[in-house]
This record gives structure tokens, C-alpha cells and sequence, in this order.
């Protein structure tokens, strides 16, 4: 891309070692911002920050689980120091497990609750406590799911701790507001990462039941992800934005059954 228009800015982008998350880090580098890219893999996280210092980004990894407040710290206090500021942080980290409601675990249940729940809402915390302190605002955002929009067979909790990230965006408005942070959702459909690609037939039905034809690509997300966070949007906050090809708007099952 030819625009600099993060120029000056310091990121954070929490699980972002492959797929979605890597594709903003990527996109926030190559047009000027420093940026903070954590995954729960160090090895992950230092092999792709390497890759996009490789095209000429500035950026930096820290290895953790997203969903640890010690880490989530570090992610912060790390971007201060690197970059001297904290403009744009986003919440990408977060887990899918799939299980039946009326057998599903305490075990599943709690780690999905950790780390996208505790996980979004301390790091949101935390930048905006670094962004109230530097006086000039920012951007938070958080990475929900057509799947708190719509049921999804096999994912209630899931779909419960997406649904509750967008309430938690509307709240935070009336706290973070009056210091200049926005804060919003984007709400991903069926995309095709590094995990989809591996499913068999993932792509070719989400393509039939898809209205544009298609599955979404780490690229489409992430240029919706960049456009939330940056100064063309800081009117937006509390809301959340649907990339999924129109599949909301006509909700057929994947499921053959």
C-alpha cells in the first residue's frame, strides 16, 4: 500500500501470529505504524514479526496468553517503550471451542470466557488507561463474530462471549468518550485462514451459501479492521461492522443436516 496514514502511530494486536490477526499487523506496518504483534506461540509470534520487518515494517513480538493480565501488561508497557505512545489496540486473541450445549465442559466454557472476555476487556482497559494518560485519544477495537448475530449450532459459549463484546463496546463509550477513544466491533463471517483452508469442504460451502460468492480473505478483514481504527473513523464508536458476504442477512446453515 502507498498510504502512510498510520505514520506516527503505535499498535498493539493481540493473537496475531497467523491469520487475521497477522494480516492487520501487516497492513498497520506497511503503512507506518510501529506495531506490537503478540500470539500465545512465541515461536509463532517472533518468526511473523521477522516476516514483516522483512518488508520493511517496524514491529515487534511478545510471546504470552492474551488472556493473562501480566501479559497483557507487557504487551502495553512494551509498545510504550518502544514507541513512546499507544494509538490503536486491538483485541484480536480468542478461542473456539466447539461442543454440544447440554455436554459441554466447564473446562471449555472457562477457558473461552478467559481469553475472549477477560482477555478483550483488560487490554482494552489498559490502553485506554495509556491513552487517557496521553491526552490525544485513540482506538480500541474488538474482534466479535457473525456468530453473536446469529445462532450457530455448537457454539453457544462462543457465540455468547461475541454477543458480549459488542455490548461491552457500547458501553465503554460513555466511559472512554470523554478522552477521546473510540471503540468499536467488526464481526468476521466465514473466512478463509490458515485453520479454514484446512477443513475439508470449508471453502466450497461456505462459497454456495455465501451471497457474494465467496468466503472472506484475511485481507478482507483486515482492511475493515484498519478503516475502524483509524482517523477517518474516529466519529464511529460503539458499533460493530459485519464482514461476511451478506450470509447475515439470508443466515443459511452450513450444515447439511
Amino acid at each position: 500500500m502507498s498510504s502512510n496514514r498510520f505514520e506516527g502511530q503505535a499498535a498493539v494486536v493481540t493473537g496475531a501470529g497467523q491469520g487475521i490477526g497477522f494480516e492487520i499487523c501487516r497492513q498497520l506496518a506497511s503503512e507506518g505504524a510501529g506495531v506490537i504483534l503478540n500470539d500465545v506461540d512465541e515461536w509463532l509470534a517472533q518468526q511473523s514479526a521477522e516476516k514483516i520487518r522483512a518488508e520493511n515494517g517496524n514491529c515487534h513480538a511478545i510471546g504470552g496468553d492474551a488472556g493473562n493480565l501480566a501479559v497483557i501488561h507487557k504487551i502495553v508497557d512494551t509498545a510504550v517503550r518502544q514507541f513512546g505512545r499507544l494509538d490503536i489496540a486491538i483485541a484480536n486473541a480468542g478461542i473456539t471451542l466447539f461442543g454440544e450445549f447440554l455436554s459441554y465442559t466447564q473446562d471449555s466454557f472457562e477457558k473461552v470466557l478467559a481469553l475472549n472476555l477477560r482477555g478483550s476487556f483488560f487490554l482494552a482497559q489498559q490502553s485506554a488507561l495509556q491513552m487517557k494518560n496521553q491526552g490525544n485519544g485513540g482506538s480500541i477495537l474488538f474482534m466479535s463474530s457473525v456468530t453473536g448475530h446469529q445462532a450457530h449450532r455448537n457454539l453457544a459459549a462462543y457465540g455468547m462471549t461475541k454477543a458480549a463484546l459488542e455490548m461491552l463496546a457500547k458501553n465503554l463509550v460513555i466511559e472512554l468518550s470523554p478522552f477521546k477513544v473510540n471503540i468499536n466491533c467488526i464481526a468476521p463471517g466465514a473466512t478463509l485462514t490458515e485453520r479454514t483452508l484446512h477443513e475439508p469442504g470449508y471453502e466450497k460451502t461456505w462459497s454456495e451459501i455465501t451471497p457474494m460468492g465467496r468466503p472472506a480473505t484475511i485481507r478482507d478483514i483486515a482492511h475493515a479492521a484498519l478503516f475502524m481504527v483509524s482517523k477517518q473513523a474516529r466519529h464511529i464508536t460503539g458499533q460493530s461492522l459485519v464482514i461476511d458476504g451478506g450470509w447475515t442477512a439470508t443466515s443459511p446453515s452450513p450444515y447439511k443436516d
